[in-house]
C-alpha cells in the first residue's frame, strides 16, 4: 500500500498568522516544527496501519518548509516547485492508493484560518460547477480521475466541514476552531500528533483505488479583488470574462483544469501591485 501525503501549511498544529506560513520568518521558523510534526504523526499512522510506502508532496508556498531531517525515517520526500500537478504531485504514477491533505484550508471567500485559494489575496472566491472550491476540493477532482480516494483531511474544524464535501469517508483531524481568519482556539502538538496519527492509522483501510472519474466537464469560475486582475487573467487561452472581476473557462478533465487554474494564478499575482493589489 502506498499513501500520498499532500503537505500544506496554513492549516497545521498553531499555525493563525500570515508570518506563520511566510518563508523567511522568525515566525515560519518556529512553525516548520509544528508542520513537520503534523505530517510525520500522519506518516507514523499509516505505517502503523499498515502501509508500505509514504511519499510527502510539500505543497505549501515555495515548497521547501518540512524538515526532512525530522521524518520517519521509512517516508520520503518531494520537495520544490514547478511540479505538473503542484499539491497532488506523484498521484499520475498510477501506484498510490489513498492520498491525505495535511495542513490544508477553507477556501477563499470563505471563513476559516488564514483561508484562501492558491493567492494568499487577490481570489475573493472560486467555483467549480456551481459549488465553491478549496484547494481541497480541486485537489479532490484531480485525484479522483487517478482512481485515488482522499483518505484523511487535517486542518482547522471549519476544513474538517468542508472535507464532509468532498471527501465524506475521510477521517477528519482538527487541530484548532476557527476564531477568525488570524485566530484560532489550537491544541497543543502532543495532543494533535496523537489525534492525527491515530486518525491515519485508521484512515490507512479507506486506501482503496477505484474506477477513475472519467467524462465529467469542469466549469472552473474565480472572481477578483480588482477588475485588471480579471482582465489579465483572460490572457491564458480559454479563460473568458464573466463580470467585472469574473472569469471563467471549461475543460474536459480536471488534470487539465488544474493546469489551466495553474497558470491563471501565476499570471494574475505577476499582475499584483505591492500596495494597491
Amino acid at each position: 500500500m502506498k499513501i500520498l501525503i499532500s503537505a500544506d501549511m496554513e492549516g497545521a498544529t498553531g499555525v493563525t498568522w500570515p508570518a506563520d506560513v511566510l518563508p523567511g520568518t522568525p515566525q515560519w521558523e518556529r512553525c516548520r516544527s509544528l508542520f513537520t510534526s503534523d505530517v510525520n504523526a500522519a506518516v507514523l499512522g499509516f505505517f502503523d496501519g499498515g502501509a508500505d510506502e509514504v511519499l510527502i508532496n510539500e505543497a505549501h508556498w515555495t515548497m521547501r518548509n518540512l524538515l526532512l531531517e525530522r521524518l520517519d525515517d521509512r517516508a520520503e520526500m518531494l520537495t520544490g516547485r514547478h511540479k505538473s500537478l503542484s499539491m497532488v504531485e506523484g498521484v499520475q504514477h498510477g501506484d498510490v492508493d489513498g492520498i491525505a491533505f495535511v495542513g490544508y484550508h477553507t477556501g477563499a471567500g470563505a471563513e476559516g484560518v488564514l483561508a484562501h485559494t492558491y493567492l494568499a489575496n487577490s481570489i475573493t472566491g472560486v467555483w467549480v460547477n456551481g459549488e465553491r472550491a478549496s484547494e481541497g476540493l480541486l485537489n479532490s477532482h484531480v485525484v479522483a480521475e487517478y482512481g485515488v480516494p482522499v483518505v484523511l483531511v487535517t486542518g482547522d474544524d471549519l476544513t474538517c466541514v468542508d472535507a464532509k464535501g468532498y471527501a465524506p469517508a475521510a477521517r477528519k483531524v482538527a487541530v484548532k476552531d476557527h476564531v477568525s481568519r488570524y485566530a484560532a482556539v489550537c491544541r497543543t502538538p502532543a495532543r494533535t500528533a496523537r489525534d492525527i496519527r491515530a486518525a491515519a492509522k485508521e484512515a490507512a483501510a479507506l486506501a482503496v483505488r477505484h474506477d477513475p472519474v472519467r467524462g465529467v466537464a469542469f466549469t472552473v469560475e474565480l472572481e477578483f479583488d480588482a477588475e485588471h486582475l480579471s482582465a489579465v487573467a483572460t490572457v491564458v487561452p480559454g479563460v473568458e470574462p464573466t463580470g467585472e472581476r469574473r472569469v471563467a473557462y471549461t475543460s474536459p478533465t480536471m488534470y487539465e483544469g488544474i493546469r489551466t487554474f495553474k497558470a491563471v494564478t501565476t499570471i494574475v499575482s505577476a499582475a499584483v501591485e505591492e500596495q494597491y493589489g
